[in-house]
């Protein structure tokens, strides 16, 4: 694994980290802000063992900030299932769709499928501190459309660093 690939991956993670942990929660969930963040990473690396090293760094760090009562196990859970699912929607639609259109939609739709995965095994693990519809509508649903406009500013500013500065030739 190249080292430089190595060093962005562990930013990206860094900075969704800070993210997650100043985002305020909503009725008692935080909109997962390291998501993007991930979701950034799959789509600039596209490779496997990217893939698995981004799932399971984020899923530790999001679990070490989380203020979801209990909810360190459900990010251990979500995170790694969210980033190959990401990945493999992603593979499949990469020549379809425009990047942009198909990482913003992408995002959305991901964001989505980790709040489910979040919400569900927190639900079968332990207790939900209220009801799975408010939390999904609380949390989801906000985190869901800031991913969004997240990736869609962020996406198109950092594959043209990542060209110019010929990283991702190096990648």
């Amino acid at each position: 694994m190249n080292t430089r690939v190595l060093v962005i991956l562990a930013l990206l993670m860094g900075i969704g980290t800070v993210l997650h942990f100043v985002m305020p929660p909503i009725a008692g969930i935080k909109p997962d802000m390291a998501l993007p963040l991930m979701f950034l990473g799959i789509v600039l690396f596209p490779e496997k063992k990217n893939v698995l090293l981004l799932g399971i760094g984020t899923g530790i760090l999001t679990a070490l900030t989380t203020g979801f009562p209990m909810g360190q196990i459900p990010n251990l859970i979500d995170k790694p299932i969210t980033a190959f699912v990401f990945f493999g929607l992603y593979v499949l639609i990469v020549k379809r769709i425009p990047n942009i259109i198909g990482v913003t939609i992408l995002s959305a739709l991901c964001t989505v499928v980790s709040g489910v995965v979040f919400l569900g095994s927190a639900a079968i693990l332990f207790e939900l501190p209220g009801p799975f519809l408010v939390l999904f509508g609380s949390g989801v649903v906000p985190a869901m459309i800031i991913n969004a406009i997240i990736l869609f500013i962020l996406y198109p500013i950092a594959s043209s660093i990542l060209k110019r500065s010929n990283l991702a030739n190096a990648a």
